[in-house]
């Protein structure tokens, strides 16, 4: 088995997507592993709206975000960087897990079915579906 040095934890803010913390905290640190947590930002905005100034406050955000967990772990003695990525989640942590050397995606999923996952879509189940990387699931409770 390759050691696993960088672990991509995906968020979106949610309490649900920051469930997975405990559990990866305790792998990265067994295995003395880097989390690299990874924010998509995505602005909605009215057809005709100059989108700009939108996409300039969700990546602020994201930033800021991603700086308080950042600190949280890292006052736990766990390596973490972060990173946003601007666009649609499923591809854009698709693409970075390619892209930087990700060594396992962790993440959670709210676990939902039928009509409401078809409504919904299911960002852990399209990145499930597509990575070649291994993937950590949690079911958020």
């Amino acid at each position: 088995m390759e050691k696993i040095e960088k672990i991509l934890v995906p968020l979106d803010g949610s309490n649900c997507a920051e469930n997975v913390f405990p559990k990866v905290e305790k792998l990265a640190t067994d295995l003395k592993a880097t989390l690299v947590l990874l924010r998509v930002a995505y602005a909605h905005v009215f057809p005709g709206v100059d989108p700009t100034d939108a996409e300039v406050k969700v990546v602020r955000e994201a930033e800021e975000y991603l700086s308080r967990m950042k600190e949280g772990l890292e006052a736990k003695g766990v390596k973490v960087e972060t990173h946003v990525r601007y666009g649609h989640d499923a591809e854009e942590i698709l693409d970075h897990a390619a892209q930087k050397d990700i060594d396992l995606i962790a993440m959670t999923t709210h676990g939902r079915s039928g009509i409401k996952r078809f409504l919904l879509g299911s960002v852990a189940e399209k990145v499930l579906r597509y990575s070649p990387k291994p993937i950590f699931l949690v079911r958020c409770t």
